[in-house]
């Protein structure tokens, strides 16, 4: 299973490489349109090789999917906490009743014969 996995991983570091090497001329992103910058004087422009700019994408993608399944999860986290501690209340409540019952044993056989009957 390890091999399988480490292939797996090979595969995918060989194709972000590919990506890379064929990706590599420098785009320019701008954070408003050209007409705007102009009027305001203001030119948020940054220079990045293309495949930068890809992982960048890919990476606050999967960042934004992560975020938004934690919190989309969060009502299922809640209830499996809250049964967990009803599941952890009842089993000390089941061995306190069976150490009620087991000294109760222990006072007279007869006694507990008759409390099993009823």
């Amino acid at each position: 299973m390890k091999t399988i996995r480490y292939a797996f991983w090979a595969i995918v570091a060989l194709c972000l490489i590919l990506i890379g090497l064929a990706n590599r001329d420098p785009v320019t992103l701008r954070a408003m349109p050209v007409a705007i910058s102009d009027l305001l004087g203001l030119s948020p422009d940054l220079t990045l090789p293309l495949f930068v700019v890809i992982f960048i994408g890919v990476g606050a993608g999967l960042a934004i999917g992560f975020l938004w399944e934690w919190v989309r999860e969060y009502r299922i986290r809640s209830e499996a906490r809250a049964k967990s501690r009803e599941v952890e209340n009842l089993r000390r409540e089941v061995n306190h009743l069976r150490g009620a019952a087991a000294g109760a044993t222990s006072d007279d056989d007869v006694l507990a014969l008759l409390e099993q009957k009823r």
